[in-house]
C-alpha cells in the first residue's frame, strides 16, 4: 500500500495512493494514524488536487555515510569499518515539489540518492529476525549536501542538516522487498545515479540493530541507507528527481534561499 501525506482545504490527513497512472491516481482518505490499526473512509480526491506533505513527520532522521563501495571511492574515501552515522534535523524535512533552498554558505551543492526506511513502532535494541517487524515502509529520500562545507568542517551538522536539505516523497510503500531495487537520480531529466539496493555494504537489517543498540526510535522516524555512486553538482533553478523501483518518484527544484 502506497501512504501519502497531504493537504487539502487547509486540512492535513493522510490518504492510501490508489491508480496506476498519474493522471488518475486518486488518495482514499485514512480514518486515523497509519502507524496503528486504520480504516478507509471511502472518501476520495483526486491526487491532483490536493498538495503532498512529506510523507512522514520524524522525530529524527538518522542517515548512514559511505554504505556503498563506489560512492565512498568517488569521493577518496575508504569504506568504514562501521556504520557512520549522523543526524538530520526535522526542520531539513521537505516533501515532493517542495523546493531545495541553496544554502548561502555553500557553492558546492549535490545530490545524493537514497533508499528511506520508515519506522512503524517505537523500538529499542531490536534483533536481527525482528527488524522487519518494526519498519513501516520505504520512500525516496534526497540527503542533499553542501560538499565543500562538509569538507572543511569535521562535522557534517550543517552541511546535511540544513533547511530543506532533506526532501522525502512522495509516499511511503509499505508493500515492497528492498533487498534489489534500482535507485537512480536525474537532474533536468539527466541521468546522474543509477545502482541498486543490493550494492549496499551493510544490509537495511545490519543498520537498523546498529541504530538501535543506542537509540529509540518512534514511529516516523526515517533512516537514510547511504547513496550509490553517481553524485554530482545542483544549481539554481535545476530540478532533481529520485526514483525507486516498486516505491516512485521524489521530484524538487533547486531556488536561491532567501
Amino acid at each position: 500500500m502506497r501512504i501519502a501525506r497531504f493537504s487539502i482545504d487547509g486540512n492535513v490527513a493522510f490518504g492510501a495512493v490508489e491508480g496506476d497512472s498519474p493522471d488518475s491516481l486518486v488518495l482514499d482518505i485514512i480514518k486515523g494514524i497509519p502507524y496503528a490499526d486504520f480504516e478507509l473512509s471511502g472518501t476520495k480526491v483526486p491526487l491532483k488536487k490536493v498538495r503532498l506533505l512529506p510523507p512522514v513527520l520524524p522525530n529524527k532522521v538518522v542517515a548512514i555515510g559511505r554504505n556503498y563501495a563506489e560512492h565512498a571511492a568517488e569521493l577518496g574515501n575508504e569504506v568504514p569499518d562501521a556504520p557512520i552515522t549522523f543526524f538530520k534535523p526535522t526542520t531539513s524535512v521537505i516533501g515532493s515539489g517542495d523546493a531545495i533552498e541553496y544554502p548561502s554558505f555553500s557553492d558546492d551543492l549535490h545530490h545524493e540518492a537514497e533508499l528511506a526506511v520508515v519506522i512503524g513502532r517505537m523500538c529499542r535494541e531490536v534483533p536481527r529476525e525482528r527488524v522487519k517487524d518494526v519498519i513501516f515502509g520505504y520512500t525516496c529520500a534526497n540527503d542533499v549536501t553542501a560538499r565543500d562545507v562538509q569538507q572543511r568542517e569535521k562535522q557534517w551538522a550543517r552541511a546535511k542538516g540544513f533547511d530543506t536539505s532533506c526532501p522525502l516523497g512522495p509516499w511511503v510503500e509499505t508493500d515492497v522487498d528492498p533487498g534489489n531495487l534500482a535507485i537512480q537520480a536525474t537532474v533536468n531529466g539527466e541521468q546522474r545515479q543509477l545502482g541498486r539496493t543490493s550494492d549496499m555494504i551493510r544490509s537495511i537489517e545490519d543498520l537498523v540493530v546498529h541504530i538501535t543498540e543506542a537509540m529509540t526510535m518512534l514511529p516516523g522516524d526515517v533512516i537514510l541507507t547511504g547513496t550509490p555512486a553517481g553524485v554530482g553538482p545542483l544549481h539554481v533553478g535545476d530540478e532533481v528527481a529520485v526514483t525507486i523501483e516498486g516505491i516512485g518518484t521524489l521530484t524538487n527544484k533547486v531556488i536561491k534561499r532567501g
